[in-house]
């Protein structure tokens, strides 16, 4: 049985660390293409207000556990995975098809800006891997494990949940309006 469990774990952590390397590498090259003729200059709005849904419901979801209702605890943490999914592809898709904005503040608040945005970017490499290993120990049913990890992913994902928000509060002033 445990050979059985090492294997698979083996499986997953390959696949994880894949991913974990994959998609920061292609969000990178992405921003290098640009694609005319398309506008997803509605999105911004969107996939802030995603990452501030995520936020709310990673905290409804740690409240889930604590309180034992381990069901909507999995349900919740389904619907975390997937608007951090679609969040990523609507941010790659409007960057593909969008100049950047360069932030316009000035002072405390443009330092301000770029240690959250800096902060923010580095976390959300840094979450994938933690999200995936959090995520697959609990679908093995490692219970112990999943928790250990969860403690150190949980304010990491809530930090870059928020932190996103926060990000596009602070630059959404220089957006070009066309």
């Amino acid at each position: 049985m445990s050979d059985l469990v090492a294997d698979n774990d083996s499986k997953y952590n390959k696949l994880i660390i894949a991913l974990s390397i994959v998609i920061p590498l292609a969000v990178a090259m992405l921003f290098g293409v640009r694609i005319e003729g398309y506008d997803f200059s509605f999105l911004p709005p969107i996939y802030a207000t995603t990452n501030g849904i995520t936020a709310v419901l990673l905290i409804v979801a740690l409240w889930a556990i604590k309180n034992r209702k381990t069901g909507l605890h999995e349900v919740l943490m389904k619907v975390c995975l997937t608007l951090s999914a679609l969040f990523l592809i609507m941010y790659v898709l409007y960057h593909m098809t969008s100049d950047p904005t360069p932030f316009g503040g000035t002072g405390a608040v443009k330092y301000l800006y770029y240690f959250i945005l800096i902060t923010h970017i580095l976390l959300s490499v840094a979450v994938i891997p933690l999200v995936l290993f959090t995520f697959v120990r609990a679908l093995a049913k490692r219970f112990d494990k999943h928790r250990k990890l969860a403690r150190i992913t949980f304010p990491i994902w809530l930090y870059v949940a928020v932190t996103g928000v926060v990000v596009y509060l602070m630059i959404s002033p220089y957006y070009v309006q066309v």
